[in-house]
């Protein structure tokens, strides 16, 4: 706070000095603008979408050399990997060798309702963490062959 003397018959006046204030303001508002790019995590998502006339759309090929491959979470919390159940330690290896001769390189995840987020999210980061181009979430419930 700032007093101005002034002679006379006022006294001395008090007036606020808001230079250490707008300081601290600006100080704050270059703290944000640096942090709040870092803070923005990203994974795309790409939604298919649905054809406009069921006539149009082209029919599965049944001949169909190489199947999907489904990284499946069960409810007990196991993953597998179309039939075959597979530990943790072994998923990424396992992974990147079943991709490894596949033109493909879409992995499908697919988790049960009673699996807890933070396991199906672990499971997920494992198979991203093997590099695969592409891995899209089933929201339908699949039958593995």
């Amino acid at each position: 706070m700032a007093f101005e003397l002034g002679g006379g018959k006022r006294g001395i006046r008090p007036s606020m000095n808001v230079t250490p204030l707008v300081d601290v303001v600006l100080v704050l508002l270059i703290i944000f603008m640096v942090i709040t790019p870092m803070l923005i995590k990203q994974m795309s998502v790409n939604v298919p979408t649905k054809p406009k006339d069921d006539k149009l759309a082209e029919p599965d090929k049944p001949g169909d050399d190489e199947p999907q491959v489904i990284l499946h979470v069960a409810g007990d919390g196991s993953a597998w990997i179309n039939r075959n159940r597979i530990a943790d330690v072994e998923l990424g290896v396992r992974l990147k060798r079943v991709f490894a001769a596949r033109v493909d390189q879409t992995l499908f995840f697919d988790a049960d309702d009673q699996v807890a987020y933070e396991r199906a999210m672990q499971v997920l980061d494992i198979a991203r963490g093997t590099g695969l181009a592409t891995i899209a979430v089933l929201t339908d419930p699949v039958t593995i062959q």
